[in-house]
């Protein structure tokens, strides 16, 4: 600020404006704030006391918001010192709002605002005002800042922003036990007055519980709120503002409180005896009944487990529990039979696994039931005394022996009598039968133990009577070996020795095998019969173990000789009764190098020529294929090359006689035959292909050669006929001769065509035809109608 220059500001500020609704009075206070420069005050002792120069000193505007008076509100007003009052000074406002929401009167520097404010929009505006020249536009002030603040005033109720609420609590519960908290938020400013002072209260869900004023804290009102009376509460909570004063705005909200469950009661059956019915054809694990311990609890607190706890039928029955259902279910454990008990009865406990602590005084969390099971008798099948039954019989025994005998009995009252039968499927050989009163069971054949060493039969019993009940039982059936079978070799193999093989040397090992059962200590015994035991070329040694040795007796062995000996051999099997056979051991004479390795047991490469060895057979293998090879290379070129024209006398084509067996119609005749048709249907397009041969190149006949289709100048025709001959590069290197039944021009016998007939007169008088008979009768028509017609013209 400058020295010397004298200001003063003055400003003058409307404040709070009373709206008196029943008054109707609408209008604003000003207030006054402003700054005087002071010129130089002299003191009590005649000093000059100075203060500092300021041309501006600011305070807070304030503006009622949502004020709806009819004239705009004066908010303040600007004066400077330099204005004297002769309007030569200007007043500038500039900022958030100026020239829209405020407005100021340049000359005395008044400031309204036009618009309606709303404090929860914008609660202050920053403006800018500067005092400046009007003629110059120059700054007489430096710019200074103020601050417009809105007012607030209780004009928004109370929001609950997050309901509806969901809220839990376990049932049971304490009083005062917290619930869930509701929040409402008030949008009026806290900071003044009470319009966002708020306050809670319960509207419904009393006595329920209750809500805290001034936290909205929901809690339990009652003790022993019970679940399986009542498990849901409506609650509506109301929050105002005014601190709960008459005339504030309020609020509100709905609360739905669940109350949870806790295991506090326990399982109940609906009676106290249950009885139940089980017939004794039941099989073990069938289900006799069931039963249910009522638990009004949920989830794991209504869980119920079952059990035996006394009773003379747990031996015979068994408890369960079916998940699904939550039922107790009671099965046979065993088989009950009415003829020995005829009722059981047990004592079932149904009880809580999960017990809640808290509620451990209101137990006990179980209760009993006694459950009578009754025995019904039925009709049962035969039972027979044992579950199978296993018998043996010796192999080739005679029709009629006896295996064995099987019983069964009626165990009902009526104890019927029980006959017996072999289901034909469990014997199909039919090797056994049954006297069908005393269940004896015989055989019908001898019995082979080497074709079938066990046979496994059905025996079925039914009772004679009543429901005609039957049973089957398992009868195993061994035949016992007996030793009717002679021993034989174990492998037929040949034996093969060298022709250079030495004396004394072990050549083969041979074994034996029985189809019978070998008894304990029991072997097999070898020797040569005695027809063969000075033979001078092998020998037998028994090794008493079931297996025997050859040896060879000699040497010089030739297979141009003999190249095969057959070795008769006794096997003994030394059983009851002895069984012995004779087996033929077969002997082959190989070719062998130094080494004894076998190089060949063949007879035929003695029969090839001598010198022609294996080399000599593969190289004249190699030579034929490679003249077959020779072959079908040149075959495949042949079929690659063009074959030449081969022409046969008897398909010689070089005259091509056409011939036509139609009758003309006579020289007036011009739809008879057209010597167009002499023409070849492919000259037409300017191209005269080969038949006989496939051209290589086609070359295009000349323009305007050929003469048009429709021509009837044969003279021409075949002039242009022979010149395209001549001119075919793929015509063949002979002359082709083509004939055509043509007489040429000015021959003396004229023309046989009829084609020019139409364009001459003729005087000849046709009426004869008429008389020649049906063969000429078209003509006759052509011809003599003609006339008649020209006549009646």
């Amino acid at each position: 600020m400058r020295e010397g220059l004298a200001r003063k500001v003055w400003l003058l500020c409307l404040g709070a404006l009373l709206c008196g609704v029943s008054s109707g009075l609408d209008r604003a206070h000003r207030r006054h704030m402003g700054l005087h420069r002071h010129r130089g005050e002299r003191g009590k002792e005649g000093q000059v006391l100075h203060r500092s120069k300021r041309g501006w000193v600011w305070n807070q505007f304030f503006v009622i918001e949502e004020y709806t008076g009819p004239d705009p509100v004066l908010v303040g007003r600007l004066h400077s010192d330099v204005d004297s009052g002769d309007g030569n000074i200007k007043y500038i406002l500039s900022g958030e709002g100026a020239g829209t929401i405020f407005v100021i009167d340049d000359k005395t520097g008044n400031i309204h605002a036009t618009k309606t404010l709303d404090r929860e929009e914008q609660a202050q505006y920053t403006l800018t005002a500067q005092a400046v020249a009007r003629d110059t536009m120059k700054p007489l002030e430096p710019p200074s800042e103020f601050i417009v603040k809105v007012q607030d005033i209780n004009d928004n109720p109370p929001e609950f922003l997050h309901g509806p609420y969901y809220a839990r609590v376990p049932e049971m519960s304490n009083v005062g036990t917290s619930v869930i908290t509701v929040t409402a938020s008030d949008a009026d400013d806290p900071t003044y007055g009470n319009s966002a002072r708020l306050v809670y209260s319960i509207l419904q869900g009393q006595p329920y519980f209750s809500v805290e004023p001034q936290t909205g804290v929901i809690r339990t009102a009652l003790p022993n709120m019970d679940r399986e009376a009542r498990q849901e509460y409506d609650v509506v909570i109301q929050a105002k503002d005014m601190g709960g004063h008459m005339g504030g705005l309020s609020g509100t909200t709905d609360v739905k409180i669940t109350l949870t469950d806790v295991n506090d009661n326990p399982p109940k059956f609906p009676q106290s005896v249950y009885t139940m019915a089980v017939s004794e054809d039941k099989v073990p694990g069938e289900e006799v009944g069931r039963l249910k311990a009522k638990d009004p609890d949920m989830g794991e607190n209504g869980m119920v487990e079952y059990r035996f706890l006394e009773g003379d039928g747990m031996g015979v029955l068994e408890i369960n529990k079916d998940s699904e259902t939550q039922e107790a279910v009671i099965k046979l454990k065993k088989v009950v039979d009415y003829e020995k008990k005829k009722t059981y009865t047990v004592k079932v406990e149904a009880w809580n696994p999960h017990v809640d602590p808290r509620f451990m005084a209101w137990g006990p969390y179980k209760d009993t039931a006694t459950v009578k099971v009754s025995v019904e008798d039925a009709d049962e099948p035969p039972v027979f005394n044992e579950a199978s039954y296993n018998f043996e019989v010796e192999e080739n025994a005679p029709e009629g022996t006896v295996v064995g005998q099987v019983h069964a009995r009626d165990t009902d009252t009526a104890n019927n009598p029980v006959r017996y039968m072999i289901p034909r499927y469990t014997d199909l050989g039919q090797f056994f039968g049954i006297t069908p009163e005393d269940g004896v069971i015989k055989t019908t054949r001898p019995l082979d133990r080497e074709n079938q060493a066990w046979h496994n039969i059905s025996v079925s019993a039914t009772e004679i009577g009543g429901h005609h009940q039957d049973s089957k039982v398992r009868v195993n059936i061994k035949v016992k070996d007996v030793n009717d079978n002679p021993p034989e070799f174990a492998t037929n193999n040949e034996v093969l020795v060298c022709e250079n093989v030495v004396p004394g040397k072990l050549i083969e090992t041979v074994s034996a095998t029985d189809k019978d059962e070998m008894a304990h200590r029991q072997y097999f015994q070898f020797s040569l019969p005695p027809e063969v035991v000075n033979n001078h070329n092998f020998t037998l040694k028994d090794n008493k173990d079931s297996t025997a040795s050859i040896y060879v007796m000699r040497k010089g062995f030739s297979r141009m000789t003999q190249d095969m000996y057959f070795l008769p051999i006794e096997i003994n099997d030394n059983g009851v009764p002895p069984q012995s056979s004779t087996q033929t051991l077969t002997i082959r004479v190989c070719s062998c190098d130094s080494k004894e390795t076998i190089l060949s047991c063949n007879v035929e490469p003695f029969i090839l020529p001598a010198g022609l060895s294996t080399g000599a057979l593969i190289a004249i293998l190699a030579c034929i294929v490679i003249l077959l090879a020779i072959v079908v290379l040149f075959v495949a070129l042949r079929r690659q090359k063009k074959e030449p024209l081969i022409v046969f006398e008897e398909e010689d084509i070089r005259e091509n006689i056409i011939t036509y067996d139609d009758e003309g119609g006579g020289e007036e005749d011009t739809e008879a035959f057209d010597i167009a048709t002499l023409q070849n249907p492919d000259g037409a397009n300017g191209f005269l292909p080969r038949k006989d041969i496939k051209p290589e190149l086609q070359f295009p006949m000349r323009p305007g050669a050929r003469p048009v289709a429709n021509s009837v100048d044969v003279d021409d025709f075949i002039k242009t006929r022979i010149s395209d001959a001549d001119n075919d590069p793929t015509a063949p290197p002979y002359d082709s001769i083509q004939i055509y039944g043509y007489e040429g021009r000015g021959s003396v016998a004229g023309s046989l065509s009829s084609l020019e007939s139409v364009t001459t007169d003729s005087d000849l008088d046709y009426d004869y035809l008429q008389s020649w008979g049906p063969r000429f009768k078209k003509l006759a028509d052509l011809y003599g109608t003609k006339d008649s017609a020209d006549d009646n013209s």
